[in-house]
């Protein structure tokens, strides 16, 4: 059921910080269900854009993950070399364009398709950023490159191939614990006939 944005009034916005991205403090008001009008406070992480792709070679039956540093996990303390699917932001590209990008800086895999399944907000309640889901199917004649990212951004990439069940298996382990990758091998469990 769609809500009428009349719903919401922005009141005030404070930037709070404005670097890689911008994280911004807003005053709204809001109207509840009983039409009463609650002043709110609330912080927004405006991130753009991104997409990410499971690669699934059929022939092999296994899946290619990345795994790399990821500070905010180290923060947490836990494992801060973390099992992905290859993603990215879109940088200004269509999505499908973007996903090929990566994919190809990543993994040195080059797609001949790539299918789009779904979109969604990982962190809706204060991060704006959308990311655009896709597969799609590789096999060993598709790796023409090394991958491992890009050297200018210093990214350190290792690339992985893993058989699926494994991978799926690793989600049960605590060994991959990424939303978009879990996301990603969960749908590819209940697609297995179709992706096979």
């Amino acid at each position: 059921m769609m809500q009428p944005k009349s719903r919401v009034k922005i009141v005030a916005e404070e930037i709070l910080s404005n670097g890689w991205t911008r994280l911004s403090s807003y005053l709204l008001d809001y109207i509840d269900r009983n039409g009463a009008t609650q002043r709110l406070k609330r912080e927004v992480y405006h991130r753009t854009p991104a997409a990410c792709i499971l690669l699934y070679d059929p022939k092999r039956d296994l899946v290619v993950l990345v795994r790399q540093f990821r500070l905010a996990v180290h923060l947490n303390g836990d494992p801060a070399w973390v099992i992905e699917v290859p993603a990215g932001l879109l940088d200004n590209d269509h999505p499908e364009a973007a996903i090929r990008r990566e994919a190809m800086e990543e993994t040195g895999y080059r797609l001949r398709e790539a299918r789009f399944l779904f979109k969604c907000y990982m962190s809706p309640g204060a991060i704006s950023e959308v990311v655009h889901f896709f597969a799609a199917l590789i096999d060993t004649a598709d790796r023409v490159a090394e991958g491992g990212g890009l050297d200018e951004e210093h990214e350190d990439i290792e690339v992985l191939e893993i058989p699926l069940n494994e991978a799926a298996r690793m989600i049960e382990t605590g060994e991959i614990f990424d939303a978009k990758t879990i996301m990603l091998l969960q749908w590819a469990a209940l697609n297995q006939d179709r992706i096979r």
